[in-house]
């Protein structure tokens, strides 16, 4: 296939009256500047294409809660009706996921980080023509002395994955013990991608600052005490980069509350932090966002999710971008769109095979219409919609 288009976007930086040779398979031959190529020999797709888009944080099997939970709830509320309401007949849930992987799919989503509690999405991930990254989820309440206890049925469900790309992770730094951190390290490796979520609610960071706020309370709810917990005095994060692997990429989910000092830490501590934004999942949670300009000097290090059905409307990296846009218009799409694309492939270390437009690279290509300039800046217009192309 030959085409061009008024801008391609190759992952970094926008290209202007460009072309594309590609081979059957999707593979790009050739990227060719406007005096490159005759327009007469190629098809014209106006307005944008781009990479495929890496969807960094995703609750695949949580697919069949769409439309359960009400918006606004706060994350204590809402974690307490995931865990209540989660449980139903098997087939819908097979079938919530077999739809929301077509979604993501026509979306332009060409890999996804997966957060995985149980062995549901198997089936799916296996004839997927998406590229999954599964992240075994683990957790204890923070119950240092039942860390084993709790994590033999990971261990079992790790198995289950077999040959799919894996790893333990830590579900977030509030429900994770030492005794726990220390098992996952032990049996993940330096190839390892590990994922967590982090500072999402202000409660998190206020039970480790000075054990208040109300997660106490909430775990009590579900029969844990955390009468032996002890604050640090410290923002949560800390927890999580005192007992993490400081070598491995470490994706950090949410980080609605963290602020400039946490991010710098999290930097030094380790230069393959990535810091993922689901910015219609935290308005649908918290009905709050990150402050994207402490991030945004971090150019290189953020990544952008949808999270799962239960805590959103779609399952479209488009749609995050809009709302970043809408509520963050400082940022520019090109800067928002290497978060969606480059980024997220560095981030699982797929940058060889997608997330930018090069040479012999088979990245999936999108298209998207309604997009102009103004004021020198490339936008998307209200219309914006994304069609796969390859």
């Amino acid at each position: 296939m030959n085409l061009y288009s008024d801008i391609i976007f190759d992952g970094r930086r926008f290209h202007f009256n460009a072309a594309l040779r590609l081979d059957k398979d999707g593979t790009i031959i050739q990227f060719l500047s406007e005096d490159q190529f005759n327009k007469n020999d190629f098809k014209y797709f106006p307005g944008l294409i781009l990479p495929g888009f890496i969807n960094a944080h995703c609750h695949l099997e949580l697919s069949h809660l769409k439309g359960k939970f009400n918006t606004g709830t706060g994350l204590l509320a809402f974690l307490g009706s995931v865990v209540s309401q989660r449980e139903t007949e098997q087939y819908i849930i097979d079938a919530a996921i077999e739809k929301a992987d077509q979604e993501m799919f026509n979306n332009g989503i060409v890999a996804v980080g997966d957060i995985s509690n149980k062995s549901d999405t198997i089936p799916c991930k296996l004839k997927s023509k998406i590229k999954y990254y599964n992240f075994i989820e683990c957790f204890d309440f923070l119950q240092d002395s039942r860390s084993q206890e709790f994590f033999t049925p990971y261990q079992n469900l790790y198995e289950q994955y077999q040959a799919l790309a894996k790893s333990y992770s830590p579900h977030a730094p509030y429900s994770v013990s030492k005794s726990l951190f220390k098992l996952i390290k032990e049996n993940n490796n330096l190839d390892s991608i590990i994922s967590i979520h982090n500072q999402e609610v202000e409660d998190e960071d206020l039970l480790f600052v000075d054990k208040s706020g109300g997660f106490e309370k909430f775990f009590s709810q579900f029969g844990f005490s955390l009468t032996h917990f002890q604050a640090t005095g410290k923002n949560s994060v800390y927890y999580a980069m005192e007992n993490l692997p400081s070598q491995n990429n470490i994706l950090f989910i949410h980080n609605t509350c963290m602020n400039q000092a946490d991010i710098e830490q999290a930097i030094r501590w380790n230069k393959n932090s990535y810091f993922v934004t689901c910015p219609n999942a935290n308005l649908f949670i918290e009905n709050r966002l990150p402050n994207y300009e402490l991030f945004s000097r971090y150019q290189d290090h953020i990544c952008i999710g949808t999270d799962s059905y239960s805590s959103n409307w779609t399952l479209s990296i488009l749609d995050e971008i809009k709302t970043i846009l809408q509520y963050q218009s400082f940022l520019s799409l090109e800067q928002v769109l290497q978060w969606a694309c480059y980024n997220g492939a560095r981030a699982f270390k797929m940058e060889k095979e997608m997330g930018t437009i090069d040479t012999y690279k088979r990245p999936g290509l999108n298209w998207i219409q309604d997009v102009y300039v103004e004021n020198d800046k490339v936008k998307l217009g209200t219309n914006a919609s994304v069609y796969k192309l390859a």
